[in-house]
């Protein structure tokens, strides 16, 4: 299970994975090109991998709803919240978004970055084909908001999660599960819900977290599991 640092975790990754362990990666900052190496040398030594921006089931539904949206409205861009001490930027929850959204279709884009007079970066990062900003201020922990844009409409879809363990846990532990009875990666907290749809006796429910949410629907999908968990 890695909880560390982007700089480290890709080859913590790849070191387990070359001893044929089953890995869980819960760290943020690794990029699309990160996970293509990791589900390569997964594959490769018939082990399993799990990688989860956030383990809540909130943020889950958050990029759920978040990827319907896209299939309706052409114009997107996502606002990371966290605290001034998190180092890392954008989130693994942001990023993970960014990377759904882009197995959805991509954003329509009336003013290319390139073309803004005045600095560039006031305009964000572009992760997948999607605009990210980041804040870092004291009093948040971790938040997500996606804003959506039409002729003559908006939607805004948002997350906000506390300093507690608690939405995580069980989470977490589900993606240890699947990552011992999978080949590849396995990415996104959905997946990992998906495959663990019949709860193993003595398990809870997931706990909940806080999203403000106004849409539903589904998913992109990437990854490889049995139909049922060990238990």
């Amino acid at each position: 299970m890695d909880y560390t640092a982007a700089q480290v975790a890709k080859e913590n990754a790849l070191t387990a994975i070359g001893k044929g362990v089953s890995v869980v990666i819960g760290t943020p900052g690794l990029t699309d090109e990160d996970f293509i190496e990791i589900d390569r040398a997964a594959v490769a030594r018939s082990v399993g991998v799990v990688a989860v921006g956030n383990f809540a089931v909130a943020a889950m539904l958050l990029q759920r709803f978040a990827c319907e949206a896209g299939r309706h409205l052409t114009h997107w861009e996502s606002i990371d919240y966290a605290s001034d001490r998190k180092v890392d930027a954008p989130s693994g929850t942001a990023r993970e978004l960014a990377y759904l959204l882009s197995q959805v279709r991509p954003p329509e884009v009336t003013l290319p970055v390139e073309a803004t007079l005045g600095p560039k970066e006031s305009r964000g990062a572009t992760l997948s084909g999607s605009q990210v900003h980041s804040l870092r201020l004291p009093s948040y922990t971790i938040g997500l908001e996606v804003i959506f844009g039409g002729a003559d409409e908006r939607l805004t879809i948002r997350y906000d999660a506390g300093p507690g363990p608690e939405p995580y846990l069980q989470g977490t532990l589900r993606a240890i599960r699947l990552a011992k009875a999978t080949v590849g990666l396995v990415r996104g907290f959905e997946e990992v819900l998906k495959a663990a749809a019949v709860p193993s006796p003595g398990t809870s429910e997931i706990p909940r977290a806080r999203a403000a949410v106004t849409l539903s629907g589904r998913r992109a999908r990437w990854s490889r599991w049995p139909a049922r968990l060990p238990k």
